[in-house]
């Protein structure tokens, strides 16, 4: 099978033996998969990553010896992997999809645990569906901190992930404001009802800010945001060190919040609802075999969702 590899900051296409499915995994033929600003990250040397990236996925169950029901079901899976029951996402020794000890979806096939599976409406495109990854992440936040809609609410980033939970947490607080600084990406969530504003005009105080910049910088922007006794929520993870003056977060009293991951099922149920459209996001498609191109586009300043299209 063709799989994409990361290895030391290099990027090939290569000719790999098709995984067998062990106890309890099911061999899962890819559809379509989605570059997230962590795997630009990876590649710069996050998590000192090295294999098959890619986590954002959806596919159709070819082998699952242990679950032959699942076998020719469209799915896409939680990434947290570890043994035994309960949440895996803190799990000790836990394993990660396509980021820690587990090579990902920018191959022909992948290996997921059978529990991880989550069936895909049939009334979802596989263009839509690969967003339930990173939209059980935009969720999460509302799941983390309590919401409330007279909050006066700011989602700092309009990437990928911070126009996704901006879309997704309206429905909790429905004045809350998006912040960023590209026209184009501030009117998809405009289109979907959520109040934008440049970052250079966005002013404060906020109850809850959450940060989805995906820079350095974007915690102490938050910081500057948030009202004493606020929340912040973080939601960027880069490859660079984070400066932060923890003076300011103990003398004005503020919770930071770390939120990583989120609830697939719910994301799913969100986009079979149509709470949040994600088309708009989608910037270009490619075929596998054109991985470094699809790869280059998405790390472009301001590049929307890149999709890679494996299989049909």
């Amino acid at each position: 099978m063709i799989a994409v590899r990361f290895h030391k900051g290099t990027m090939e296409l290569a000719d790999l033996p098709q995984p067998p499915p062990g106890p309890g995994e099911a061999l899962v033929r890819v559809l379509v998969a989605g570059i997230c600003n962590t795997d630009l990250e990876l590649f710069k040397g996050y998590m000192n990553f090295s294999g098959t990236p890619g986590h954002e996925f959806v596919g159709v169950v070819e082998r699952a010896p242990d679950a032959p029901h699942l076998e020719g079901r469209r799915v896409t899976a939680d990434i947290n992997a570890a043994p035994g029951h309960g949440d895996h996402r803190h799990a000790s020794g836990r394993r990660v999809l396509g980021i820690l000890g587990w090579d990902g979806a920018f191959a022909q096939y992948i290996l997921a645990p059978v529990d991880n599976l989550h069936a895909v409406p049939d009334t979802l495109s596989d263009e839509a569906a690969v967003f339930a990854e990173p939209l059980a992440a935009a969720l999460e936040v509302g799941q983390q901190v309590h919401i409330r809609a007279t909050d006066r609410l700011a989602v700092l980033g309009d990437g990928k992930l911070g126009l996704l939970i901006a879309m997704a947490l309206r429905h909790l607080c429905p004045g809350l404001v998006l912040s960023g600084k590209h026209p184009d990406k501030l009117a998809i969530a405009s289109a979907q009802g959520v109040r934008t504003t440049l970052a250079s005009d966005i002013a404060g105080p906020f109850d809850i800010v959450v940060e989805a910049t995906g820079r350095t910088q974007g915690l102490e922007a938050a910081l500057d945001l948030v009202r004493p006794e606020g929340t912040v929520v973080l939601k960027s993870t880069t490859e660079a060190k984070t400066p932060v003056n923890l003076a300011r977060v103990v003398v004005q009293e503020i919770t930071l919040v770390g939120s990583r991951c989120g609830d697939t099922a719910l994301a799913l149920d969100h986009l079979a609802r149509g709470l949040v459209e994600p088309s708009g996001l989608v910037e270009a498609v490619y075929p596998l075999e054109r991985f470094r191109e699809a790869f280059e586009s998405a790390a472009r300043p301001g590049a929307r969702k890149v999709l890679v299209r494996v299989s049909r």
